[in-house]
Formats: C-alpha cells, structure tokens, sequence
C-alpha cells in the first residue's frame, strides 16, 4: 500500500519540546520532520511561489522516498480565481518540477465563494495543466457537491479532496486514482500553537482510518495532512491514524 501521511507545514517553532529537540535549528526543523513522516502539504507555496532554491533545499533535505504535496498559489485560486493567470502557472508548476520524484499531488484550493459559475473555468484551466503531475480540487461552497461537478472532475482524473471540517457534509465520492485527505479541524476550539493536544480526536481518527482502510486494501495511493487545529498536536495525529491503519 502506498500509504502518505503527515502534516500541513512543519515551520513551527511551538513545536519544540514536544516533537523537534529543544535546541533544534529551526533550519533543521525539515530534515527531522522527515525521519519520522513520509510526506508533507506545503502550506508556504499558497501565500507564493517558492523560489527555485527552496525548492532545491526541500529536495536535498528529505530521503528518497519523501513526498511534497504543494498548494496552488492563492493568487491564482483566490484573487484571480483562474483568470489571466497563465505566467503565474507556468512559473509554479515549474518550480514544483524541481522536486521530482518528490513531488506529489498539486491542491487548487478554493474558498467559498468559488462557484457552480466557475465550473467551466475550473475546466478550462484543469484542461491545460501538464498530464504529470497529479491534481486535487478542494472547495467550501457545497453547492458544488453535485453529480456535474464530480463528473467534470472525473473526466480530468483531478481528486476532490476529502476534508474532516465542520463547514461541509462528509465527502464519499472519489473521482480520481488515488485519495487525499484534510483534516482541517476546528479553528474556533483549537488554537493549535501551544504545543500539546487540545481536543481529544483519538476516536474519530479510528472512525477515519476504518473509513479508508478499504482503499488502501485495493493499492491505490492516500495521501493525508493533519492541521493544527485538529487536535492541537498534528505529529500525534499522524502517528495515531497510523497506528490504527497498520493495526488492521
């Protein structure tokens, strides 16, 4: 089973003591990540584009088998919302070509006011992007979670993303070969930096893991990231939701 579980980022300085040494530079931060996890979503690349010796340094900090999951700029998928965006694009998708091998799946994230009126754009723009590399669709407005749209999805072998929050129903379908999961948690009982676990999720992470548990067992491809605003502490998500995978 091809089986990718991790975090969303790992620059958090709120992190010592609990998971990086005290006395870990926060330089270091990735390459001890990557002793204990297989993969990581990038959150930095939403905020822009990461220049080509970060990417270079991610690379050559990781082992062989690490994945990167990237985010889709925010300029692309929130301020021109797929528009005239065609330079800001090609530069990503270029810079995200320097991991390799390393690179996993690709997230156009959406807020709620992407639309069934963006439908054809999202199309459009999904149409011209490199066969590849694998893509996943996240949305917040549940007016989308219709037939139509998980056909147009499936026609471009493009994953809409599964996501544990509580501002969209639970998402069953999946429209592509492989799964990719978020769980994104509760900002408003989760403050997420103070280094410890602040709501018990143990038994809803065992709820997830018999959910998908099936998937794995057919050799398709899971990739999924915990938040900080999960449970508070998302390297213990991590090893929970693995624990009770490799228990079954």
């Amino acid at each position: 089973m091809n089986l990718h579980v991790g975090t969303m980022g790992w620059s958090y300085d709120f992190w010592k003591g609990n998971f990086y040494p005290e006395n870990l530079s926060s330089n270091a931060f990735l390459r001890h990540y990557a002793k204990h996890f297989n993969t990581v979503e990038v959150d930095s690349t939403f905020y822009r584009i990461p220049r080509a010796q970060n990417v270079t340094n991610w690379k050559e900090q990781t082992p062989d088998d690490f994945v990167f999951s990237l985010k889709f700029p925010r300029t692309i998928t929130h301020v021109k919302m797929l528009k005239d965006c065609e330079e800001e694009s090609s530069i990503f998708l270029k810079r995200a070509g320097l991991l390799g091998e390393k690179l996993g799946p690709l997230l156009l994230q959406f807020s709620s006011s992407f639309g069934n009126q963006q439908v054809t754009l999202l199309a459009d723009f999904l149409k011209k992007l490199p066969k590849k590399h694998r893509y996943v669709v996240e949305v917040r407005n549940r007016r989308l979670l219709n037939d139509s749209f998980y056909s147009a999805l499936r026609e471009r072998n493009v994953l809409l993303a599964w996501v544990d929050s509580p501002f969209l129903p639970q998402i069953n379908e999946v429209t592509s070969d492989f799964l990719y999961m978020r769980w994104k948690g509760e900002r408003r009982s989760v403050k997420g930096t103070l280094g410890r676990i602040e709501v018990d999720r143990k038994a809803k992470t065992k709820l997830w893991a018999d959910k998908i548990m099936p998937f794995l067992e057919s050799q398709n491809d899971f990739f999924g990231y915990f938040s900080k605003f999960y449970s508070g502490h998302p390297p213990s998500d991590v090893k929970d939701f693995l624990s009770n995978i490799l228990k079954k």
